[in-house]
C-alpha cells in the first residue's frame, strides 16, 4: 500500500506549542496533577484533542526526581501518544522544579494563532509568549 501525501490544498500543519508548570516540592502527586493541568490547558486553549497530538517532550530539572512527567499526561488519557521524558540541562541560577513541554501537533492556521501556555509561576520563563 502506497504512503499517502499531503496536497498544499491540505489546510493541517505541524505545529510545536510550548508550555511549562513549576512544582512546590518534588513529589509525584502534585507532579502528576501539574502536568495534567498544563496539557488540558494546552489542548484546550489551541482547541485542540489528544487525536490531533502527534507526540509529546517532556523535561524536568535536576532536581525533580520523584516521577516521569510522562505519568501525568498519561493520567489525562494521552495513553496512545509518543511521550519522552529527558533531564532540562543543569544551568546554574535557573528557575528550579520546572517540566517544560513540548507539544507536536497538526492544525489548521498560522504559528501565529498557536497559544503557548504557562502556569504555576513559570510564566516568567516565557513573559514574551504568555497570553
Amino acid at each position: 500500500m502506497g504512503r499517502t501525501v499531503a496536497k498544499e490544498s491540505d489546510p493541517m500543519s505541524l505545529r510545536g506549542i510550548r508550555g511549562a508548570t513549576c512544582l512546590t516540592a518534588d513529589d509525584a502527586a502534585e507532579m502528576s496533577e501539574a502536568v495534567g493541568e498544563l496539557l488540558t490547558a494546552m489542548m484546550q486553549r489551541n482547541s485542540i484533542t489528544s487525536d490531533d497530538v502527534i507526540s509529546v517532550l517532556l523535561t524536568g530539572t535536576p532536581d525533580l526526581t520523584c516521577a516521569f512527567p510522562a505519568a501525568g499526561a498519561r493520567a489525562i488519557g494521552l495513553v496512545d501518544v509518543p511521550l519522552l521524558c529527558a533531564a532540562e540541562m543543569d544551568v546554574a541560577g535557573a528557575l528550579t522544579r520546572v517540566v517544560r513541554v513540548l507539544m507536536h501537533v497538526e492544525v489548521d492556521g498560522p504559528r501565529s494563532a498557536i497559544v503557548h501556555v504557562y502556569l504555576r509561576g513559570a510564566e516568567v520563563l516565557r513573559q514574551d509568549l504568555v497570553q
